[in-house]
């Protein structure tokens, strides 16, 4: 059919459909910069994931680093805080489960599974802000050795499980894999 014939599209639907097309062009360019501004900065998707070298780290040393704004704690812990952390009873847990992200949700909160793992159970690498009101709480501290935060009284054990106090869950466990024997990425 061509254009102007009787019961065919006219000039004028034509420039109708010109004139649609060149105003959803501007509205996409117009709207471009606004859409474009809610992505991350450079500085943002740099701390997704940090790596950090632990070989100075003697056992019974802890070291925090800031990884998205939040500090980590990061312990080599010694093997009297271990066997404190695996001679406390499930039951008397708080917080019965794990909060570790590179574990599926329902994990309970053994000494295994708030740690490194089998081989690196000595490493435990925790979000060190207060589940309560997200103050940072005290390294080697409090009435079970492990964290304190003292503006409520939350007290944590070796493996950072909450034991005492107004603070809801364990200290959260971010992704974290050691990429050699020495280097911990966490992210």
């Amino acid at each position: 059919m061509a254009i102007d014939e009787p019961g065919g599209p006219t000039k004028r639907d034509f420039l109708y459909l010109v004139t649609a097309m060149a105003g959803a062009v501007g509205v996409g360019a117009a709207s471009w910069p606004f859409i474009d501004q809610m992505r991350p900065d450079a500085s943002t998707l740099a701390m997704a994931s940090i790596e950090v070298d632990v070989s100075s780290l003697a056992e019974g040393m802890s070291l925090t680093v800031k990884w998205r704004g939040r500090p980590v704690f990061i312990r080599n812990r010694t093997q009297q805080e271990i066997e404190a952390a695996k001679a406390t009873a499930l039951d008397d847990l708080k917080d019965p489960f794990a909060r570790n992200a590179n574990l599926s949700d329902d994990q309970p909160a053994t000494d295994v599974a708030r740690s490194a793992g089998e081989a690196k159970e000595n490493w435990i690498v925790m979000i060190g802000v207060c589940t309560h009101l997200g103050c940072v709480p005290l390294g080697q501290a409090g009435d079970f050795g492990g964290w304190f935060c003292p503006c409520h009284g939350s007290h944590y054990d070796t493996a950072g499980r909450v034991r005492k106090g107004p603070a809801p869950e364990n200290l959260a466990i971010p992704r974290f894999e050691f990429v050699s024997e020495t280097v911990v990425r966490i992210g």
